[in-house]
Parts: structure tokens; sequence; C-alpha cells
């Protein structure tokens, strides 16, 4: 039997529930200091942009974003479960690393008001989250597919990104 503490739960669950809290909590990180970022242009700068037609309104963003940040935590933690971070290195690395890249997306294309920048960005952040979950993919399944979202988007915001760049030189 095992042994627990008065949370109710065995010392093993304590250290599956912390990881996952820990996950969601570094993409929530990176969710508010980017949405931070974007929202110092948002009313101002980007409105001044030509969009192309497929421009979705603004209001969409903030959810479709927070549904992914979810399943990149959770995609991250499932990940942790079946491989630990220390027999996965290369794709915790890879993990860290697109977060990084989708940070400094807004940073690039909101904070320097740049959409060049945002696309020299987003490319590499691209590959970066395919190679994630293709890894992902090898160590859990459910892993690999809960990035394939963040995949398919992340390339309509390249092309966003792109198109906006293209109208607006």
């Amino acid at each position: 039997m095992t042994q627990s503490d008065p949370s109710g739960f065995a010392p093993d669950q304590r250290s599956k529930i912390f990881a996952l809290i820990a996950f969601m909590v570094l993409c929530l990180i990176i969710s508010a200091a980017g949405g931070a970022v974007t929202a110092t242009s948002v009313q101002g700068w980007y409105t001044t942009l030509e969009k192309p037609f497929f421009n979705p309104p603004n209001w969409l963003f903030a959810p479709v974003w927070t549904m992914i940040y979810f399943m990149i935590a959770f995609s991250g933690w499932r990940a942790w479960l079946k491989g630990g971070i220390a027999n996965a290195k290369v794709a915790f690395g890879i993990y860290g690393a697109q977060l990084l890249l989708n940070l400094a997306w807004s940073f690039l294309f909101f904070g320097a008001q740049s959409p060049f920048l945002g696309l020299i960005d987003i490319i590499p952040l691209l590959i970066l989250i395919i190679i994630n979950a293709v890894m992902f993919w090898k160590i859990d399944r459910l892993a690999g597919i809960l990035m394939v979202p963040y995949a398919l988007w992340v390339s309509f915001a390249m092309l966003l990104n792109g198109s906006i760049y293209f109208l607006n030189t």
C-alpha cells in the first residue's frame, strides 16, 4: 500500500501534480509575457497595418493561444511522465527552444513593430515545433499529437505574418 500524507496524495502523485503545475506555470508565464508585449501595439501600430483578407478578428487570438498553451504544457508534462527530462534531454531542449522563439516572436513583431523580424523568427519556430512534436511522439503519442494544433496555428500565423510583411513593404 502506498503511503500518503494528510493531503491524500501519495508522494509519487504529488510529484506528478507538481510537474503538471510547473509545466502550466511555465507556459502561463510565456503567454503572459507575450501578451503584455502584444498589448503595447495591438491597439495602435497594428491597426495601421494592411492585412490580408484572411486575417482573423483580434478577439480570436486570445482564446486560441490559451488552448494552445494548455496543450503545449500538457504535452510537455506527458513527455516528462513517460521519458523524464534526463532521458529526453534533446526533446526537452527543443521544447525550451521553441518556447523561447515563441516568446521572441511577440517581442519582434509587436514590441519592435517589425513584421520582417517576426517572419525571421517564426520560420525556425515552426521547424522546432514540428521536430518537437515528432520527438514527443516517440516518447508518448498523445504528447506528440498535442503539439499538432500548435504547429498548424503557427503555420497559419507564419502565412499571416508573411502576408502582413509583404502588404506593408
